[in-house]
């Protein structure tokens, strides 16, 4: 039996970025039960992609009750819905086996990693507020794409000044907003800027200086996206709900790898139990962004670990 539930999860604060504003994270929880033992996957419908909790749900609710993670990746496309299901079933059939999906997946066991922590879009004191609160992390990863963003980066830096900080646009940059502020990302110890330009109109990327990476996000979704970056950007940013699922997911980090692109691997605001299957896909990848249950009120029950060596992979008991 496939079942699939809505559920909200409050936020810590307000989450903005160029496209909107969110107080909670609403997310699809599925679970797979069959044969004595069940597993669970969680996924984020995004509107950007044409993608609603009903329309989501509808998709899960519409497949075969005994489908396999084969089948599946032929009965739905990349997507949200996908994304969900397939991480139940593995979770299912490691439970199922009495083994971690990292073993069956051929993977080695794997490791905490480093993990940025995101700053969303606000007035400029309130960014360097909150940078500075959160100066001791590693790494911040600072969200822009409105007017004054050359403010709130002199702000950021100003309240963490030793903190290594990527920025992601979402898209709210146009080639020569981008062109003009590359020179003070540089300056400011910016180490990548994702997805400045619209995806679909980002074909200035490939003719214009990219002085530092510029890193794939909606332009990237799954392996049939790779074609399309050659030329204009330097890394690809992995999501589980962008791929449809782990099993995808994984075939894209190794192909992306061989076409020579640095890899971040990311996620949407979601609970520990979306981040779990990521934490396989950290393993050795440039830069993780799997921040978001510390943007969570609160969260899974068994969640995930996050410490000074970064996030930590899941127990059995939370997934896989």
């Amino acid at each position: 039996m496939i079942t699939a539930v809505a559920e909200s999860f409050p936020l810590n604060e307000v989450f903005t970025i160029s496209r909107g504003s969110r107080t909670h994270s609403k997310v699809v929880t599925v679970s797979v039960s069959r044969d004595g033992q069940f597993g669970r996957g969680e996924c984020v419908p995004y509107a950007r992609y044409g993608e609603s909790m009903e329309s989501v749900i509808a998709q899960i609710e519409g497949l075969p009750e005994r489908i396999t993670r084969a089948e599946l990746q032929a009965a739905l496309p990349a997507g949200a819905a996908r994304n969900a299901v397939d991480c139940a079933l593995w979770d299912w059939q490691a439970k199922s086996a009495g083994k971690r999906v990292w073993e069956l997946a051929g993977l080695p066991e794997p490791r905490p990693v480093i993990t940025a922590f995101t700053l969303s879009l606000q007035a400029p004191e309130e960014m360097q507020r909150q940078a500075a609160k959160h100066a001791a992390r590693p790494l911040l990863k600072i969200k822009l794409g409105g007017e004054d963003d050359m403010a709130r980066l002199e702000a950021v830096r100003k309240g963490a000044p030793d903190t290594r900080i990527i920025v992601d646009a979402n898209e709210g940059w146009s080639p020569e907003l981008y062109t003009a502020l590359a020179p003070a990302l540089i300056r400011l110890g910016v180490e990548v800027v994702e997805q400045p330009l619209p995806a679909g109109a980002d074909d200035m990327l490939g003719e214009i200086a990219r002085p530092l990476p510029v890193c794939a996000d909606e332009s990237c979704h799954d392996r049939q996206s790779l074609p399309a970056l050659k030329g204009k950007y330097d890394m690809a940013n992995i999501k589980l709900d962008k791929t449809g699922g782990l099993t995808e997911a994984l075939a894209l980090k190794d192909a992306a790898l061989a076409e020579g692109y640095t890899l971040m691997i990311g996620c949407m605001v979601g609970t520990s139990l979306a981040m779990a299957p990521a934490t396989l896909l950290a393993q050795g990848a440039g830069i993780v962004d799997l921040d978001g249950p510390l943007l969570l009120a609160r969260d899974r029950a068994a969640p995930l670990r996050y410490d000074e060596r970064g996030v930590y992979p899941p127990t059995a008991e939370l997934w896989g």
